[in-house]
């Protein structure tokens, strides 16, 4: 599966200031990490975004916006952009400001992984 190459160098410019961001191919398309955890990305021609519980239903009364279902069932708390919706880079740049906002929230830091006990001998 491809991916609009195009919309992930508009998406690369954006995030270039950020020195935690990775890129992973994923979902036969492109997936962008903010430390560590995924913020947004492309399948196909649509941008991705992980947008939180908070804000999903605003942001879904947005045009363009529609309920990210990639295996066919809804995703929780990620959205799809058409590219409509990505036109310039402001409005593509305020879609991922979106996702960026919701990493940043307390609420979401990534909590560290418990350690595994060892077993009694």
């Amino acid at each position: 599966m491809s991916f609009d190459e195009n919309l992930g160098a508009r998406l690369r410019s954006i995030l270039s200031d950020r020195p935690d961001v990775v890129e992973k191919r994923m979902f036969g398309g492109l997936a962008f990490m903010v430390n560590g955890r995924m913020c947004c990305g492309i399948i196909k021609n649509d941008l991705m975004l992980r947008v939180g519980p908070r804000r999903l239903e605003e942001l879904l009364k947005k045009p363009h916006a529609r309920v990210m279902d990639f295996t066919g069932r809804p995703s929780k708390n990620m959205i799809y952009v058409s590219p409509a919706g990505l036109r310039t880079e402001a409005a593509l740049r305020t879609w991922v400001d979106k996702s960026l906002d919701w990493l940043s929230d307390d609420q979401v830091a990534k909590k560290p992984k418990a350690k595994a006990k060892k077993p009694r001998a």
